[in-house]
């Protein structure tokens, strides 16, 4: 008896483990992963809130560390999407399927008590690379200019490269974070601070400078004159499952992207 009551308690278990087990696999299958950018992160997360209330059934989840790391998690398989930041190298481009979701203005900014109100991208190289070391050089009061840039690895770092530095390299006394609430922070708190940013994230605690006389705002880059613009990127490979599917689509209509409009992003059409 006490033989047949064991067997029926085993049983029992090894059922509850197989509906456990189940349940976590449903579970899985209903989350969709989407990694990467910190510039993306807050945005994805503004959407991803948005959709959830639509879609109780499903979960999106979303994780920052950089555009890389989204390339690499979607590579991994531990995401279904990555969020990329910059546009994708010859190489990325055969690997993955991009798809745009926003194009976004990279703001060159300072603190709030600086003089300086617009700069040249040239000025903007001096300044990054350590030739032009104090603010009277291009029009501010006397004193050394902070550099505040991001993280190797990070796509905002990398647009900026490519938009502004070309074959100059940033300089090593330059103060690296990593994230876009980071650089604003240093920024905010240091009135001889420059760093460059997301755009869409500058807020009112900080000033955007003009570069080559335009300033940094949706219109003048839907018109062409202002040239530090990137796109946002959802990346993908390989099948892509019908939830993140459903997500990408979500983010694409004109629900989502008038919520991106609305924080200050350029459409993605």
């Amino acid at each position: 008896m006490l033989r047949n009551m064991f067997r029926l308690l085993s049983c029992g278990a090894a059922i509850a483990l197989v509906l456990l087990c189940g349940s976590c696999k449903n579970d899985s299958q209903r989350t969709v992963n989407v990694v990467g950018s910190t510039s993306i992160q807050p945005f994805a997360e503004l959407l991803a809130q948005e959709y959830n209330k639509k879609n109780p059934v499903q979960r999106i989840e979303v994780q920052g560390g950089g555009s890389t790391a989204g390339l690499q998690a979607v590579t991994n398989g531990l995401a279904d999407i990555g969020m990329c930041s910059r546009s994708l190298n010859p190489d990325e481009a055969q690997q993955f399927s991009q798809i745009t979701l926003a194009r976004d203005g990279l703001a060159i900014v300072v603190n709030p008590v600086n003089p300086v109100k617009g700069l040249t991208v040239e000025q903007i190289r001096g300044i990054f690379s350590g030739r032009i070391k104090d603010w009277k050089e291009v029009g501010g009061q006397a004193g050394p200019i902070r550099l505040i840039t991001r993280e190797e690895g990070s796509g905002t770092r990398e647009s900026f490269v490519h938009l502004v530095m070309g074959k100059e390299n940033i300089a090593h006394v330059a103060l690296t974070q990593e994230s876009n609430g980071a650089v604003k922070a240093l920024v905010k708190g240091d009135p001889a601070a420059i760093g460059y940013m997301s755009l869409g994230l500058v807020g009112k605690e900080l000033n955007d400078v003009s570069v080559d006389g335009a300033e940094p705002n949706a219109k003048n880059v839907l018109a062409g004159e202002y040239k530090l613009v990137r796109p946002f990127l959802f990346v993908t490979k390989g099948t892509v499952r019908p939830g993140a599917t459903k997500f990408i689509d979500y983010v694409l209509s004109p629900e989502g992207q008038k919520i991106l409009e609305a924080e200050g992003l350029i459409r993605a059409k």
